[in-house]
């Protein structure tokens, strides 16, 4: 049990830094929202990722939390705004289902 504590603390660190280091999101413009695969390290003030699709194109990019508003779509942490479930996600879905699994 000591070990999956240690292990969810290690990972809320790991995030905490990589967010302090500046936030990184998807960026683009398309009708295809896979397609989006440029990545853009967030300016100062930016503390969100969004999406948006409006008449058939999505929109992604770096937002500040006060403008997030309907029908955007906001998150918080690297490259959140993707479709696709990507590295820390991954991880965390993974630790967080075995120690559902562990003590249910």
């Amino acid at each position: 049990m000591k070990l999956f504590g240690t292990l969810v603390l290690f990972l809320t660190l790991c995030l905490s830094f990589s967010a302090a280091c500046g936030l990184q999101c998807y960026v683009c413009a398309l009708s295809d929202p896979h397609s989006c695969t440029d990545v853009l390290t967030c300016p100062a003030g930016m503390d969100r990722c969004f999406s948006l699709t409006t008449s058939g194109t999505v929109t992604k990019s770096c937002i500040n939390s006060v403008l997030c508003v309907s029908p955007m779509s906001c998150c918080e942490g690297n490259l959140c705004n993707n479709a696709i479930p990507t590295g820390p996600s991954v991880m965390l879905l993974l630790v967080s289902s075995a120690i559902i699994t562990i003590f249910l």
